[in-house]
């Protein structure tokens, strides 16, 4: 079995996948990578021996000897160049999310259908241990059939992560609501089995937007932008980003078309980082407590009562498969993408769950910023939802 030859746009923050999926001899091979800041190209060069490494993304998608593309860049380049990697006919796999813009996810869908090229979305989370325990459990019956989610996610090192770099612009992610909740958004469709069709947020810039210690335009993170140790509390910020104007705190409602209920909650001031799902159906309770190694999820199911601590059941979150980011996530996640490369085929993630996942994101922030007001998320295109959930074949019955 011959390498499958990886190009790579962007070596940033999730650098980390393209290391991941450079198994040479064992699969796959980063043969090319392109990334517009010359210390990102000088770390890749080491890391990735004998691979082309240019400035400019064209470099890569117009290489002939790459067979499948890595969009590892920031949000909002994201469709541009899945759209240029489709049409040069490569397969291409987009960090999620799949874009800030609903049309424009919508140009990366019908270009994937328009060209036959295969379209993977990063979308992790479904290979985390937790959240494949919790979709089994509902699929059992173990709360019967689900009625209503909760979702809070406390962002624990947000400060770190969002307000220090482009995350904290809205011209760059549009929300954090879309950026940071597209992870949570798909896991809540997919739990739930349907799609957000209305929404519902509030939210504001509690913490992060009277913090006056900005970098100056240009000048580039701190060594020690990141610590778990230190930034405590969140006041003590500083070097942050020279603009910020993305929401610090959020809250979402949300109808799907199943009928189903739920809600997000998203915090980056709080002390600790982990997310909590809460799955009420018609005969019973779920909850996870903890998001990775160690943690449980609980089920309640047996009868009423007041308060009680002791669940009816405890089913403990096993370990990934291997070791790697996001939980041993990024290599499963890594490992599905490469299968879909050679043999194409129905796979765990969704191009039509990655583009609802960002509507319904898109639609929250839009709300948010004009006072709560609930909106209508787009639906994707039936022609286009047929294709993707066939497995990206066209013989659709």
């Amino acid at each position: 079995m011959e390498d499958v030859r990886i190009g790579v746009l962007g070596y940033g923050l999730r650098g980390a996948l393209a290391r991941t999926a450079h198994r040479p001899g064992r699969g796959a091979v980063v043969a090319a990578l392109a990334d517009p800041d010359p210390g990102a190209r000088d770390r890749a060069a080491a890391a990735f021996s004998g691979a082309r490494i240019h400035a400019d993304p064209r470099e890569v998608i117009g290489d002939p000897g790459i067979d499948a593309v890595l969009v590892l860049t920031p949000d909002h380049t994201h469709a541009e160049l899945a759209v240029r990697a489709l049409r040069a006919g490569r397969a291409v796999f987009v960090e999620k999310p799949l874009d800030i813009d609903v049309e424009r996810c919508d140009e990366v869908l019908r270009t994937a259908y328009e060209t036959g090229s295969r379209l993977y979305v990063g979308h992790n989370m479904r290979h985390m241990p937790v959240v494949r325990l919790m979709r089994e459990l509902i699929a059992r019956g173990a709360v019967g059939a689900v009625k209503t989610v909760w979702i809070r996610h406390f962002v624990g090192y947000g400060g770190d992560w969002y307000f220090k770099d482009w995350h904290a612009e809205r011209r760059f992610t549009h929300g954090l609501l879309l950026q940071k909740a597209a992870h949570d958004l798909d896991v809540l469709h997919w739990l739930a089995g349907s799609y957000t069709e209305e929404v519902q947020a509030m939210g504001d810039l509690m913490v992060y937007g009277g913090i006056p210690h900005r970098r100056a335009a240009g000048e580039p993170k701190t060594a020690d932008w990141y610590t778990e140790e230190g930034h405590w509390p969140p006041g003590t910020q500083r070097d942050l980003n020279p603009v910020i104007d993305v929401e610090d705190v959020s809250l979402m409602n949300l109808r799907l078309g199943n009928g189903v209920l739920a809600a997000y909650q998203q915090c980056h001031f709080t002390p600790d980082y982990w997310r909590n799902y809460t799955v009420i159906g018609d005969a019973g309770r779920l909850e996870n407590f903890g998001d990775g190694p160690g943690a449980e999820v609980r089920v309640w199911n047996a009868r009423r009562s007041g308060y009680r601590a002791e669940p009816d059941a405890r089913h403990p979150v096993p370990a990934a498969p291997s070791e790697g980011g996001h939980g041993g996530a990024d290599p499963l996640l890594i490992d599905e993408f490469l299968r879909f490369v050679r043999e194409g085929g129905p796979t765990d993630t969704s191009p039509v769950a990655a583009r609802m996942a960002v509507a319904a994101g898109y639609g929250a922030t839009q709300s948010l910023r004009d006072g709560g007001t609930p909106l209508r998320v787009p639906p994707l295109d039936p022609l286009l939802a047929a294709y993707f959930e066939n497995g990206q074949r066209r013989n659709v019955m």
